[in-house]
């Protein structure tokens, strides 16, 4: 009979680093783009005050709750990378991304909720507009968000795979799949800001031709609304993550299936969870007639499912069983 491994009695040292594969350069990025931002931010409020325009100071703050919420993000790249190897934190920091992004995720639903009742407001009660000024501002900040967001895109290019094999089934791999949430939450707080800009520009431009004043908050009622289902998104997205929840037909714990259960081998008990960015975990417990060890297992599951942290528990059926 091999029974369960002891996990702690593994002969090599193993860390648990967990962290997405342009972890570093996405935190050189988002730093970048909250630089970019806070430069814009701090222009249009001097300007707005300086030349007596509210349509710049307005703007110029609005800037700030984006650069705000990038700063989560950003710190958050900064002390997941910092903790990657303090073993207080069980699983490595891959997730603290995802704890992040749900935050931004608040931040942005309130920027929709704010966009909303501002728009609402100005519906009711519409005020006089400068618009070649108001134009302007809204060129400008489109081209500064354009560029930020061409700066945050992810790289769905970059996907190469290594493994570390050790004994006593307990293994680790590393596959270079899935989403880096983090930088998600920044993109689409980048992406917010460039909606409302164009959005912005189009009622205005047409607010100008034809008078239509009340065009601008309608706009601005719109991006609110699309703002808000991407921030329910993205929290959605992260809490599963976050919460370890896995749809029911997850092809992952179909593959691992497979690649374990052979001739009348069952599996007793299956978790599969996410440790970080393309980072997958496994806990698996089998009941098998083979006497095949838990690192034959282990070594199959880390090559061919990708999977970057696996743990295998053996048993092997009663005889009267067999």
């Amino acid at each position: 009979m091999t029974g369960p491994q002891d996990i702690g009695t593994s002969r090599h040292e193993h860390d648990h680093v967990f962290l997405g594969d342009n972890h570093e350069r996405n935190e050189r990025r988002t730093w970048f783009v909250i630089a970019l931002t806070a430069v814009m931010m701090i222009v249009e409020i001097t300007a707005g005050t300086i030349y007596g325009s509210m349509a710049l100071v307005a703007d110029g703050w609005h800037m700030s709750t984006h650069a705000a919420a990038m700063l989560i993000a950003a710190l958050a790249y900064l002390y997941a990378r910092r903790n990657a190897r303090n073993p207080r934190f069980t699983f490595g920091t891959g997730k603290v991304g995802d704890l992040a992004a749900f935050a931004s995720a608040i931040v942005l639903a309130l920027v929709a909720l704010l966009i909303g009742w501002e728009s609402v407001v100005r519906l009711a009660n519409p005020i006089p507009i400068s618009f070649p000024q108001a134009i302007l501002v809204a060129v400008i900040g489109l081209i500064v968000n354009l560029v930020s967001a061409w700066l945050l895109r992810e790289d769905h290019n970059h996907h190469h795979g290594h493994s570390h094999h050790h004994d006593q089934g307990h293994g680790h791999g590393h596959s270079h799949h899935g989403r880096d949430q983090n930088l998600r939450a920044a993109y689409l707080h980048v992406l917010a800001d460039a909606l409302t800009s164009v959005l912005a520009i189009v009622a205005l431009i047409a607010g100008s031709l034809y008078g239509w004043i009340w065009l601008d908050p309608l706009m601005g009622i719109v991006g609110a609304l699309v703002i808000a289902r991407w921030s329910w998104g993205l929290m959605r997205d992260t809490a599963a993550t976050m919460l370890d929840y896995r749809q029911a037909d997850d092809p992952l714990e179909e593959k691992i299936r497979a690649l374990v259960i052979e001739n009348g081998d069952r599996i007793t008990d299956l978790h599969v969870w996410q440790l970080g960015p393309g980072h997958q975990a496994a806990i698996v417990a089998l009941t098998t007639k083979s006497a095949e060890k838990p690192e034959t297992y282990r070594e199959k599951l880390t090559r061919h499912a990708g999977l970057s942290h696996v743990t295998v528990e053996v048993n092997a059926l009663p005889v009267e069983a067999a």
